[in-house]
């Protein structure tokens, strides 16, 4: 790793792993100016794809990937991080990063015995598509996690460099973070779903269901985005407008104990919200929280 005043000078850097995350951090970082070098992967072809895309990048072997780079990233799926930076002999003062939410940094235990110095590096963004990615990943953040500072203050320089926000994480808290993460990704697909499967009851197919609640859902995000998670929440809740849910749940109750219990917690959970934002008292919150009840 060169120790530079300017972390990134002169810096050559790595992939282990052509896949759609590897490809689209790997082109948004040369684009950016970084000397993106070598690429590695289980597939040849992968790596061909990888490099070809990169002036001077070549598609080489994990381990000429670590002979020739100062920094390493290691962007395998996260059950192989462990086993692919073990296959290597790192060397010291060079670093090594895996792209994963939810693995520790301890998986890299190869490398940081070696002498190298460690780290994650993950972009909360998706990446299905590899060039799309590209696009999207300005204004995304990246959380940033080095016990070295030299390798910490690198990682900081290139999250600015994609145009990224950073966030800090200790060690130990990657679990968690990456669940909370999936709350606010994966999980607003299980709401979709839920949502056209009320909406097929009358006859409605998904793609009706779709076009109805995404701009519903565009707005709402907005609203959190400008007055943030309580006072930017809509709905009867938000309102004190007990009758209203009370109609929810008689109806949903149609539906199966399923649905039903879905939309209890759920609901649930916005009483608390509704009381950060002043918007109803205690007394109203009881009203709710006894209509929602299970036992009702």
């Amino acid at each position: 790793m060169n120790r530079a005043s300017e972390p990134h000078a002169d810096l050559r850097v790595g992939f282990i792993g052509a896949g759609r995350l590897g490809k689209a951090l790997a082109w948004s970082l040369a684009r950016r100016g970084v000397r993106v070098v070598a690429a590695a992967s289980q597939s040849q072809s992968a790596a061909q794809s990888l490099a070809a895309a990169i002036p001077g990048c070549v598609a080489s072997s994990s381990q000429a990937v670590a002979d020739r780079c100062d920094l390493v990233f290691i962007t395998t799926p996260d059950e192989a991080i462990a086993r692919a930076a073990a296959a290597v002999t790192w060397r010291a003062g060079m670093s090594v990063v895996h792209c994963s939410g939810v693995t520790e940094v301890a998986a890299l235990a190869a490398a940081a015995r070696a002498g190298a110095a460690t780290g994650g590096f993950h972009p909360m963004q998706t990446f299905g598509d590899p060039a799309a990615a590209v696009a999207s990943l300005p204004g995304s953040t990246i959380t940033i996690e080095s016990a070295d500072e030299v390798l910490n203050a690198t990682l900081v320089d290139l999250a600015g460099r994609l145009e990224c926000r950073v966030n800090r994480l200790p060690p130990g808290m990657r679990a968690r973070y990456h669940a909370a993460a999936g709350f606010t990704s994966q999980f607003i697909n299980a709401l979709f779903s839920q949502a056209a499967q009320v909406w097929a009851s009358w006859g409605a197919n998904e793609e009706d269901a779709l076009r109805a609640l995404m701009p519903l859902a565009r707005g709402t995000l907005a609203s959190i985005e400008s007055a943030g998670i309580a006072a930017g929440m809509p709905g009867p809740v938000s309102r004190g407008d007990v009758a209203s849910v009370d109609k929810h749940v008689q109806s949903l109750a149609g539906m199966g104990e399923e649905m039903a219990q879905f939309y209890r917690v759920m609901c649930g959970a916005t009483i608390p919200l509704a009381q950060a934002r002043g918007a109803i008292d205690e007394a109203v919150a009881s009203r709710f929280r006894a209509l929602l009840s299970p036992d009702r």
